[in-house]
């Protein structure tokens, strides 16, 4: 008989023996440097009650009430327009949390404007505007 009448034997084995090979190393580097990955959880600092209550009763966020007739509030003192400005500095230095801007829908825009200004020259980061609910 000739070499190609003859019928090839077909492969139907798989060898897996470099597939375990290629496991058991993986498992070991996987052992050998899960203890150097000893992560730090997040370092927080738990207030007591006494602080947790005291934190609640004092806002640190300013708010600015601006009416439809160009008025402005600062935390229940009324201001003027030129003393805007000098104002909401003076409260920046207790509440840095941000400012709250509460306009009338009826408000004119540069009033909303020229709080946001006074702020951003401040250096207030956060700055929040709604519409004032009555």
């Amino acid at each position: 008989m000739s070499i190609s009448g003859k019928k090839r034997d077909s492969f139907c084995e798989i060898n897996i023996t470099p597939l375990t090979d290629i496991f058991l190393v993986l498992l070991i580097i996987m052992m050998v440097i899960a203890p150097l990955l000893d992560q730090q959880g997040l370092n927080l600092i738990v207030p007591t009650e006494h602080e947790a209550k005291k934190q609640e009763n004092e806002p640190k966020i300013m708010t600015v009430y601006i009416t439809d007739k160009g008025e402005f509030n600062l935390d229940g003192q009324n201001i003027t327009k030129d003393g805007l400005f000098s104002s909401i500095e003076a409260a920046y230095k207790v509440k840095t949390d941000g400012l709250l801007i509460k306009a009338d829908q009826e408000s004119a825009h540069g009033d909303v404007v020229l709080v946001m200004d006074a702020a951003q020259r401040i250096g207030i980061k956060n700055i929040s505007v709604v519409e004032r609910a009555e």
